[in-house]
This record gives structure tokens, sequence and C-alpha cells, in this order.
């Protein structure tokens, strides 16, 4: 089993991001987007972007590694991956793909990216055709054709019902969705990326948001944005070599609980954001327990999926969330469960998780805008209450 690992095998060096924009507000195409990442993450790695030679993205990114290796003057491309499904579910399993590519001997030097340009091609606002129904597709097919008719078309709306069911389950106040929306707003305050600094939130005005379906009000919700962020990932013996100490990838795992996918509301576990045998692989690789962990990046999709995600990961057990999630302990840098130190998706940018890997980076580093002090572990976990998910775990050179 020792030799079956990515642990310490590989390591991300440089990360790089685009301005982050409101949706539809970028004015640069997509493929530019990801482009203006990579240089900048080569830039932060120190090298050309003639060293790389292999890419991973997820969530259907449209931006193919060949026409990006065109573009880029690379000799040679050697490795490209998509995951499949889970939308920002894939955004550790991208990384895991990119470091399996590295440690068995396919490529050297691997970049992961994800740009949205939504001015250019449209996520929301187009009604049913965005489902695959309406005048241009008359029938409703697959997983859709169960809440559709019901009106159920939005995340929101699909999600907020497993999410409800956890809280009646375990006793969950509203407070814990407040809190955890409270603590992103506040770290995005001192973040110069962030789309929500200069624009700080309190419990009185999350209390008097609109609901937009029980158990989310306005600010349980993440934003829509434009822009791009990448990585770069080399092998652990290269990362030495570079400026940035490296963040060495502990661990990683992707895939789906026990029929997962019959997520028309029959799913045998229904109230779970996707992660119970996730995490339990993920512990296994990193050989970390929970309590290691000092900094965690959770995909906030919506405040409920985060809730989930870390008591599925084992944070805390679903009873104690009400205790557990509050802005003293969520806060850096001294909060016993600092998260989403970069402001997140609800306040920094939805960039479909890349930008929670970047944060996990920096607090690996040193660099980020709530740095807490002594991070050697950092966890970042992607796409809850969708199918696959995946979450990663980084280390510094003290986990060696």
């Amino acid at each position: 089993m020792s030799d079956r690992t990515l642990r310490h095998k590989v390591a991300i060096v440089g990360v790089g991001e685009t301005q982050y924009f409101k949706h539809g507000q970028s004015p640069d195409p997509e493929f530019k987007l990801a482009l203006k990442a990579i240089f900048a993450a080569c830039a932060s790695a120190g090298i050309s972007p003639h060293e790389i030679d292999g890419f991973a993205s997820y969530s259907d990114d449209r931006n193919d590694a060949v026409r990006l290796a065109a573009a880029l003057g690379i000799p040679e491309l050697r490795h490209s991956s998509m995951q499949w499904g889970g939308g920002g579910g894939g955004a550790a399993a991208a990384v895991a793909h990119a470091a399996a590519a590295i440690a068995g001997g396919l490529a050297e030097c691997v970049v992961v990216f994800r740009a949205l340009a939504q001015g250019q091609f449209v996520r929301y606002g187009q009604g049913g055709m965005a489902f695959g129904y309406g005048s241009a597709a008359p029938v409703i097919s697959g997983e859709m054709a169960f809440p559709v008719p019901y009106g159920a078309i939005s995340p929101a709306q699909r999600f907020a019902m497993k999410v409800r069911r956890f809280m009646e389950e375990h006793g969950v106040e509203q407070a814990a969705l407040r809190a955890i929306a409270l603590a992103s707003y506040h770290h995005a305050q001192a973040n110069p990326r962030a789309l929500m600094r200069g624009r700080p939130l309190n419990e009185a005005q999350y209390d008097a948001s609109r609901w937009i379906v029980e158990p989310f009000r306005l600010f349980d919700c993440c934003m829509e944005n434009d822009g791009a962020a990448a990585i770069v990932l080399v092998s652990a013996e290269r990362a030495r070599d570079f400026s940035h100490p490296p963040a060495y990838l502990l661990g990683a795992a992707a895939g789906a609980d026990y029929r997962h996918a019959a997520s028309s509301h029959t799913a045998p576990n229904y109230a779970t954001a996707d992660f119970r045998t996730v995490a339990r692989r993920l512990y296994e690789m990193a050989r970390v327990e929970p309590s290691d962990v000092d900094v965690v990046q959770a995909y906030e999709n919506f405040t409920g999926g985060v809730l989930l995600s870390l008591a599925e990961h084992g944070f805390f057990r679903p009873e104690e969330a009400n205790d557990a999630l509050t802005l003293e302990n969520l806060s850096a840098p001294d909060g016993k469960l600092p998260l989403n130190t970069s402001g997140g998706h609800l306040a920094e940018c939805y960039m479909h998780g890349m930008n929670l890997i970047i944060e996990s980076v920096r607090q690996i580093w040193g660099h980020s805008s709530n740095q807490i002090e002594g991070v050697d572990v950092a966890m970042m976990i992607a796409g809850p209450l969708v199918t696959p998910v995946s979450s990663l775990i980084l280390g510094s050179e003290a986990t060696r």
C-alpha cells in the first residue's frame, strides 16, 4: 500500500490568478483568461511556460489542452485530463490526476486550471434551456427529468432539501450557516483580490436578507464570477529547487458514496454532501487526522454544503455543529477551525474551487492575507452535494 500513494510524491510550486470580475463583466474571452492565469502561475514558480508538458481541469472546462499548448509554444504535450461530472466537485480530483501523471512518469510539469467568462458562455439565466428542455429540446432526460416538473430546477432548490433534512435530524440552527457566511465576509475584508472587500457583513444584515430557498438566505449562496486560476505541479524532488517552499500533496481522494447518483431524492443516504467514503480514503493516504489540519478551505456553493462537508470530514459530530460553527471558531488567525481564509466563494470569487486550492497553498507558504501562524497541514474540500466530489490535503516541509 505504501507504494500506491501520492503522499509527498508531488508539490505545488506556483499559483496564478487573473483579476476576478462579477459574472459577465470580464473584458477578456475565456481562453485569454486561462492563458493569463497560466502565465501568472509560471511567473510565481519562476519557470517558462515552455516547461509545461501537461494540463488537467474539470467541470467541462472549454479550453482544450492542445489549444493551450499551441498558444503557449509548448514543445511537447505529454498529458491532458478532465474530471468527469460533478462540476466544482472535480477541483481536487484534477489535482490528483495531475499528480498521478507526474508520479507515474507521464509528465514532468502539469498545470491545473479553471477559466470562466460568462459574458461569452452563459451558465445561468436561460431558463429551461440550461437544463436541456424548452423549445429546442422538448424532452427532459436523465436525473433532471424528476425534479424539473415540480419546479426544483436550480441547485439552490435541489440542495436545500438535503440540508434542511440534515439540520432537522441533528438540531442544527440557522446561526451555524450564518457563522460560515460571516467568516467568509470577515476574511474577504483583508484580501485585496476579494470582490466583497469593502462590503462587510454582520448578523443583522444576514438576518434581514431575503430567502432564496429555505434554509438559504441571500448570503448563504455563492457568487457567479468571471476569471481564471491555475497552479503548477512538479515532482517532490524537483520542487526543492524552486523559490517557494513546496506545498506537498499529502493526500487526494475523489468519488461518490453508494448510489449517490440516484439524486432524485431516492439515494440511500439522502442528507449527505457525499464525502463519507472520500474523507476516509483522503485521511488514509495523507496519514493525518482532522485534529492535525490547521486550516480548511471548503467549497461554498451554499453554506449548507460546508456544514455537511465539515461534519463528514470529521471536524465535529453533526450534533456539535452549533457549538463548532461560530464566527470566533472559524476566524483567522486564532479560531479553532479557521475556514475559507481568502473569503471563499461567498466573498472572494466563485472560481469553482481553484481559488480555494490557491489559498491552501498560500497558507502553507505563509503568504495569505489572513495568515495563520505555523500552518503545516491545509485541507481543500471540493463541490459538496454534487457527485462525484473530491478533497485534498497539502503539507509543508515539516510533514516529511
